[in-house]
């Protein structure tokens, strides 16, 4: 999506969606989280088909989610490989919402496919709602409100 465009969309949300909004890549970017770097990582670990691998990374590559980075295996022709860049690792905590929701209201009785953990000590973590001092919230303690880039005219599309 050109930089005017995202710009003219006021809802961070519709913005987020128009990049991360399909299936394949969401999963790419859980993919990347996991370590997967090359394209048929990808392919053989999501089943996808070529060419909406191809787009779907190359999403990711223009919003800055991944960055591609040439590789040469031993007697191999130079490929690229994609690697997540800070604005794609910002992402863990929205698989991690995405993830604990799926996990608490349409378990499939296996227990979560994914775990959050602290890179330091391995201990799980988990994602909350805190007041800048620290308190804890419950999700029905917290409510949506619009901001200050929302519209004020509710008759208006916010896009």
């Amino acid at each position: 999506m050109p930089a005017s465009s995202a710009r003219e969309i006021r809802c961070g949300i519709q913005r987020t969606l128009d990049v991360l909004g399909e299936k394949w890549t969401l999963l790419l970017v859980r993919e990347a989280l996991w370590g997967k770097t090359r394209f048929a990582e990808f392919r053989v670990r999501l089943g996808i088909a070529p060419d909406v691998l191809t787009d779907r990374l190359n999403k990711l590559v223009d919003a800055g989610v991944l960055e591609r980075r040439p590789y040469r295996e031993a007697g191999e022709r130079e490929r690229e490989e994609y690697v997540l860049t800070s604005t794609g690792r910002a992402l863990a905590p929205v698989l991690s919402a995405l993830s604990g929701w799926g996990d608490a209201y349409l378990p499939t009785g296996h227990g979560p496919a994914s775990d959050f953990r602290e890179t330091a000590t391995g201990a799980p973590v988990q994602l909350a709602f805190a007041t800048r001092d620290g308190h804890l919230l419950e999700p029905d303690a917290v409510e949506l409100v619009p901001g200050p880039g929302a519209l004020s005219d509710p008759r208006v599309r916010i896009r």
